[in-house]
């Protein structure tokens, strides 16, 4: 895994957390962590958060920010975090090359 390549996060994942942090009090980023777990081995736990960590990278457009911790940056170097609004439902999605493979949802993968 090369930890060199910091996560992308897309246009469209921005706008809707731009979209998200309107309807709030309190802005918040949105977390984006790689833990132990899922049907793959590892799985991606993706939640709003009011405040960044010490050691998270953040990326930041528009005033919005997508906080990523130190320990879950290695497994998503050069990942795409994006927003898909489909059939199935809307939701923040990552693409990463890192995963040797992942379960239908998308939710878990492997290394």
């Amino acid at each position: 895994m090369d930890m060199a390549i910091p996560p992308k996060v897309t246009d469209r994942a921005f706008k809707r957390l731009e979209k998200i942090n309107k309807s709030l009090d309190t802005p918040q980023a949105l977390r984006v962590a790689v833990e132990g777990g899922g049907c793959s081995g590892f799985q991606y736990e993706i939640a709003l958060a009011e405040t960044a960590c010490e050691d998270d990278l953040v990326l930041e457009k528009d005033g919005q920010r997508v906080l990523v911790d130190s320990v879950s940056l290695p497994f998503l170097a050069g990942a795409t975090i994006d927003f898909t609004d489909e059939l199935i439902g809307a939701r923040f999605t990552i693409k990463n090359p890192n995963a040797t493979s992942s379960c239908g949802c998308g939710t878990s993968f492997s290394v």
